[in-house]
């Protein structure tokens, strides 16, 4: 996992113990006052709530106990996990960057490319200039990789 995406993990772990599990307690608390639980439609909603942010805080805390962080700056060389990649599409010769990361911080829409994606095993040993054969759901795609970015 990268610095980056441990410190996000970790912020949100902070955020759920804080903020979010105070506020369910205090919901299901006012919940209780209103009678009858059986048919309390808003102390349900407040009990599912809690179970989710417990079960969210116990994923995290695995797997910020768990993770290896790894700082992308002291990396060079040849693709590798932490690597920001721009590549351009030889069909369409649209450019697109990303940077290879695990798994929990991957999102494609911020540029993170999971590093089990199968774009991500294809570039990984490859360098400035080669070009990459991926199978996507879309069909065979082919890309150049640009530049090999450590930041």
């Amino acid at each position: 996992m990268t610095r980056a995406g441990f410190a996000a993990l970790d912020e949100e772990l902070k955020t759920l113990k804080s903020v979010e599990r105070p506020a369910v307690i205090r919901a299901i608390s006012e919940a209780r006052e209103h009678g009858d639980l059986s048919e309390n439609a808003e102390y349900h909603a407040a009990r599912e709530k809690q179970s989710f942010i417990e079960g969210r805080i116990k994923e995290l805390e695995a797997m910020l106990g768990m993770a290896d962080v790894i700082d992308p700056t002291k990396l060079s060389g040849a693709i590798k996990f932490g690597a920001t990649v721009t590549l351009v599409d030889e069909d369409t010769e649209e450019e697109r960057t990303y940077q290879i990361v695990g798994e929990p911080e991957a999102d494609l829409e911020k540029g993170l490319l999971n590093m089990r994606s199968p774009l991500a095993r294809a570039l990984i040993g490859k360098d400035e200039g080669d070009t990459v054969e991926v199978k996507t759901p879309g069909g065979d795609r082919s890309y150049e990789v640009l530049t090999v970015r450590y930041v």
